[in-house]
C-alpha cells in the first residue's frame, strides 16, 4: 500500500523549504487555474499504466529523491504513486491525502497586533485565501468569531489556544467564493449568530440576529461596531473594534477592492460599483490612518502563493497605507466603476455557493462542500 501524506504535512514541507518534486496528475486545464505552489503538472489518470512513461517521470523529477503526488481527489495520484513506487526504488513516494480537497482544509494562525485590550487571531484558510477572525477580550474571555469557514473545528481551537470562549459568531455578508461555518458554528456552541438587517432583503432563510446600521456589538469590554459597506454585496457589513482595527471583509483588500457584478449582475457591477466607491470613500477611508485594515481575503495567484504576505503572517494594512498604496482608490467615480466592470473570472460554482449561504438549498455533506469550493476564491476586483 502506498504511502500516504497529510495536507497539512505537506504544508509544513513548504513552509521548511524541503526538497520534494510534487507531481499533479489533474489535466492540465485544472493544473492552470489552481494549483499547490512548487507543483509540477503530469497528467495521469486514475486507471492509466505508467509503463512507457517512467523516462518521461524521470526527467520530470530531474534527480529529486522524494516524489510526493497530488491530484483532485487523491485518486489519480494514488495510483501514480503505487505504480511508481513498485516500478523503483529510486524514490521515496507518498501520495497527498485527499488531494486538492484536502489541502483546501491546510488553515494558518496570524496574531494583529492591534492594542493590549484586543485579542486579534486571523484565521487563513491556505489555498482559498479566505480570511476568518476571531476578535476577544482579554480582560472577560469573550470573543467573536467573523466570516468563519465551513471547517468550524478550527474556530473552536483557535479560541481555546488564545484562552477564549466564543459568546457570538458574525458573517459579514452571504459569501460567494465559500461555504459559512456562521449558522453551523453558532448553533454548535449555542450562541447569537449576526448578519447585517440588510440580508433580508436578499431572501436570507436561516435563522440569524440583524445588526443594525451603526449598532455596537458589546464583547468584554470591547465594542464593535457595525458598518454599512455596500458594494460587494447590498448587505455587506465592516466590523471596526475600538477605533484600533476594521474587518473590512471584501470591501477592501490589502491590495485591491472586492468586486461587484456577483450580486449586481444585472449591469455587470456597475449599480455595485457606485455603492462600493461611496463605501470606500465615506465610510472606510474615513477612519483615522492609524485603523489596522483587516481584509476578508488575501489572492491566491494560479501558482499557489499569497499576492501579499506568507501564510502564517498576518495580512493586514492600514488605512493611511492603503489610501497611499492603493491606485484604484485615487480614481474618479467614472474611471472606478469602469475598473470594476471587468473582474476577470468568478469563483467557481459562486451562484450555488450563495444559495447554500442564503439557506436556500439543501444541505451539503462535507465531501460534497469541499467539491462545491474547490478553485480560487476570485473575489478581488
Amino acid at each position: 500500500m502506498v504511502t500516504t501524506l497529510s495536507a497539512d504535512r505537506l504544508a509544513e514541507l513548504q513552509d521548511a523549504d524541503e526538497e520534494y518534486a510534487l507531481l499533479d496528475t489533474r489535466p492540465e486545464e485544472s493544473f492552470e487555474s489552481w494549483h499547490v505552489t512548487g507543483a509540477i503538472n503530469f497528467p495521469f489518470d486514475p486507471e492509466e499504466d505508467l509503463e512507457g512513461r517512467l523516462e518521461e517521470l524521470e526527467e520530470t523529477v530531474n534527480g529529486t529523491e522524494r516524489v510526493l503526488t497530488v491530484c483532485a481527489k487523491g485518486l489519480s495520484s494514488a495510483n501514480l504513486a503505487t505504480q511508481l513506487e513498485s516500478a523503483t526504488d529510486e524514490y521515496d513516494v507518498a501520495a497527498i491525502e485527499g488531494g486538492m480537497k484536502g489541502w483546501s482544509r491546510v488553515y494558518d494562525r496570524a496574531r494583529i497586533s492591534a492594542g493590549d485590550s484586543v485579542t486579534l487571531v486571523q484565521v487563513q484558510r491556505r489555498a482559498k485565501g479566505c480570511l476568518s477572525y476571531l476578535v476577544g477580550c482579554p480582560e472577560t474571555g469573550d470573543a467573536v468569531v467573523v466570516d468563519p469557514t465551513a471547517d468550524t473545528d478550527e474556530f473552536a481551537v483557535a479560541a481555546e489556544e488564545a484562552g477564549l470562549s466564543i459568546v457570538g459568531v458574525i458573517d459579514t455578508h452571504v459569501h460567494a467564493d465559500h461555504v459559512s461555518g456562521g449558522r453551523e458554528l453558532a448553533d454548535r456552541l449555542e450562541v447569537p449568530y449576526y448578519l447585517g438587517e440588510r440580508v433580508a432583503e436578499r431572501g436570507v432563510e436561516v435563522e440569524y440576529t440583524p445588526l443594525e446600521r451603526n449598532e455596537v456589538l458589546e464583547v468584554g469590554t470591547l465594542g464593535l461596531k457595525a458598518l454599512e459597506t455596500p458594494g460587494h454585496t447590498s448587505e455587506m457589513l465592516s466590523i471596526l473594534i475600538d477605533d484600533r482595527a476594521l474587518l473590512t471583509a471584501d470591501t477592501l483588500h490589502v491590495d485591491s477592492t472586492g468586486r461587484t457584478e456577483l450580486e449586481f449582475n444585472e449591469d455587470e457591477g456597475e449599480r455595485g460599483a457606485r455603492m462600493l466607491y461611496e463605501s470606500l470613500h465615506r465610510t472606510v477611508l474615513a477612519e483615522p490612518e492609524s485603523v489596522v485594515v483587516c481584509p476578508g481575503h488575501v489572492t491566491v495567484t494560479a501558482n499557489g502563493e499569497f499576492s501579499h504576505g506568507s501564510p502564517g503572517e498576518p495580512i493586514e494594512t492600514t488605512i493611511r497605507a492603503a489610501r497611499t498604496g492603493i491606485d484604484v482608490l485615487d480614481l474618479e467615480e467614472a474611471a472606478f466603476v469602469d475598473r470594476l466592470a471587468d473582474a476577470g473570472e468568478k469563483p467557481t460554482n459562486y451562484e450555488e455557493i450563495i444559495d447554500h449561504n442564503r439557506g436556500t438549498a439543501a444541505e451539503l455533506e462535507s465531501e460534497d462542500r469541499l467539491e462545491l469550493e474547490l478553485g480560487p476564491n476570485n473575489c478581488s476586483a
